[in-house]
């Protein structure tokens, strides 16, 4: 009651003489203002007892207190002008185009190479914004060609799947001096973007007309890293045959090559990645075969792939056949299996590694003790991470916020706002800055208790810090507004996401829309509609969603055609339990097992 007060005090004080527009956005703006400051003073009633230990970042980044340095003139410029170009591309009611570049040249600002970069990467979630930032500067006639800037603006077109827009930017400095060219990294942010939007095939396009260029097919060592990151673009993504074939093709054309150990690493990786040990179990025998030497690195790409398939123990054998071998273990092979042991709740094995990784030169790394939080986390044992974390900083090894991120993924999954909020609390109190993992983890927490005041805190914290919201951010956020009939607040968001160049999912817009109309909001419903009319997308459902329920439709028939039939109660357990499925589950059962014990020769022979 006494928000809706204010908001109308504001109202009527501020903007009676402002288009009805323009009202309603700085209504919404005004909303998140007051909402988060009473969400921070209800939460200082409900602090929880909390017994995580949190090292101090303050007092170690602070050193003897000195005379403050004199205020360097340039610095503090580049910081008012990337505050006025933040104020700009956050403005949303300024659209991508001609009005953001009046919008920019009237803020004055200076767009050295070092102020975009800053830019880019806080904008990193709106591409259409910061392609029109990219095209004012570099029209302008002061502006220095930077190649990280240039790149910077590929990748955000890359990432928005604006595929010809970057060929459009790479064309056109292709043929530029030496010093304004496109560059190795380039041509690897395309392949990257083309393997995770799907498009193997155009990812090798773009490597064999990078390796075409002069410039390029001179320089055989910058051809051969550019291969190998193609290949683990295309195994990372699942497109693993995709490039196992491409390199048979590249042996039948060149006979004499010979592929490198890290080429065999890289498939060997993918393989597992993708799940198929007996591909990853034929290329192990075929070096053998080819009598190429394996090296830590591919024992430690087998050792983390059979850990991800939950074979700790083949993983642990294959421990001991690298030690008898020579090959000394590091980190890269202990880590995963102290992950994976201590995934399966296997603890008291999980330590004993440990202690075996403690005696070694190295040591545990931070990899390590986070493994065993996480762990711990899992399996909801919160006093036992505690006490990993106390071992960290007893030993000198500082967690991060991703240590502490699983912690936040338990309270989400166990729905215990309270301690979630104060964990978030005491790290900004001692010197963490939280990640986007911790911001999207506590977006989660709040959205699924449907908690609007406390989850519009948190976005305006993120904003403050620099970081955007993303699809995934943004979909809970909109969820989130339109499960509270805030219906404005979440077209206001819809569109906000479409102005910054990111496609909404499309069960986004059906679900969103539907409310509307059914809720008597018709015009919001007609305008997502027309906002959605040019943009290209999918229309296709979740599988999951389509899949549930035709299999719960097909089981509910098949019940009811018996229950129709059938009067014997008896009857009706036969149709829950059927003798043929031990049998089937024995055969199963064998199967597993003749499968590991073919593994295992594999791993020795």
């Amino acid at each position: 009651m006494y928000i809706n007060v204010m908001i109308s005090c504001l109202h009527r004080n501020f903007f009676q003489f402002e288009p009805p527009q323009n009202q309603m956005h700085a209504i919404i703006n005004i909303r998140r203002r007051v909402h988060p400051l009473v969400a921070a003073v209800r939460l200082l009633s409900t602090q929880p007892a909390f017994t995580i230990p949190i090292p101090s970042l303050l007092k170690r980044n602070s050193p003897e207190p000195q005379p403050p340095p004199p205020q360097n003139p340039s610095s503090a410029a580049a910081a008012s002008d990337l505050a006025r170009i933040s104020e700009v591309l956050s403005n949303t009611a300024i659209q991508p185009g001609p009005d953001l570049e009046h919008a920019l040249t009237a803020a004055e600002v200076d767009p050295s190479s070092n102020l975009l970069l800053e830019v880019f990467n806080r904008f990193v979630s709106a591409p259409k914004p910061l392609f029109t930032l990219f095209n004012w500067a570099r029209n302008r006639p002061d502006y220095q060609f930077s190649i990280a800037v240039f790149n910077a603006a590929v990748n955000s077109l890359g990432k928005a799947r604006e595929f010809d827009s970057a060929w459009c930017l790479i064309l056109d400095q292709i043929d530029a001096d030496p010093t304004r060219r496109p560059d190795s990294d380039t041509f690897l942010i395309m392949i990257r973007r083309y393997t995770r939007a799907g498009f193997p095939m155009a990812a090798i396009r773009t490597f064999e007309y990078a390796t075409s260029l002069n410039f390029f097919h001179s320089d055989p060592d910058t051809e051969n890293n550019l291969f190998d990151k193609l290949l683990d673009s295309l195994c990372k993504e699942g497109h693993v045959s995709t490039a196992s074939q491409y390199c048979e093709n590249r042996k039948t054309k060149d006979p004499s090559w010979a592929p490198p150990i890290r080429v065999y690493n890289i498939l060997l990786n993918g393989y597992l990645r993708s799940r198929k040990l007996k591909h990853a179990m034929r290329l192990w025998e075929n070096m053998k075969k080819e009598k190429v030497k394996p090296n830590v690195v591919t024992y430690g790409t087998l050792v983390e792939g059979l850990c991800r398939l939950r074979l700790a123990d083949m993983a642990i054998e294959l421990l001991n056949q690298m030690k008898t071998e020579g090959v000394k273990p590091n980190a890269i092979v202990y880590n995963p299996i102290i992950d994976a042991l201590g995934e399966a709740g296997r603890f008291k094995e999980a330590m004993g590694m440990l202690e075996r990784f403690s005696i070694l030169e190295m040591g545990p790394t931070l990899s390590t003790y986070n493994s065993l939080v996480k762990g711990f986390c899992k399996a909801g044992n919160i006093v036992e991470a505690s006490k990993i974390v106390k071992t960290m900083i007893d030993d000198k090894c500082l967690p991060t916020t991703t240590t502490y991120s699983y912690f936040f993924k338990h309270f989400s999954k166990t729905g215990n706002i309270d301690a979630g909020l104060t964990l978030y609390k005491k790290l900004l109190r001692v010197g963490y800055d939280p990640d986007g993992l911790t911001y999207h983890l506590l977006l989660k927490m709040l959205s699924k208790e449907g908690n609007v005041e406390f989850t519009l805190k948190i976005v305006n914290d993120m904003r403050e810090k620099g970081f955007d919201l993303d699809l995934a951010s943004s979909t809970m956020l909109i969820n989130l507004l339109w499960r509270q009939h805030r219906y404005d607040e979440a077209a206001f968001e819809f569109e906000d996401m479409l102005r910054k160049g990111i496609v909404p999912q499309h069960i986004t817009y059906t679900r969103l829309s539907e409310e509307m109309e059914k809720n008597g909001r018709g015009e919001l419903a007609r305008k997502l509609h027309d906002l959605m009319r040019p943009v290209t997308r999918s229309t296709k459902m979740p599988d999951t969603c389509k899949e549930s329920r035709s299999g719960v439709m097909e089981r509910a028939e098949l019940m009811s055609d018996v229950l129709k039939t059938c009067k014997d109660p008896r009857e009706l357990v036969k149709q829950r339990y059927r003798p043929e499925d031990d049998v089937i589950s024995a055969q199963k059962l064998t199967e597993s097992i003749r499968r590991n014990a073919e593994l295992r020769e594999a791993i020795r022979g």
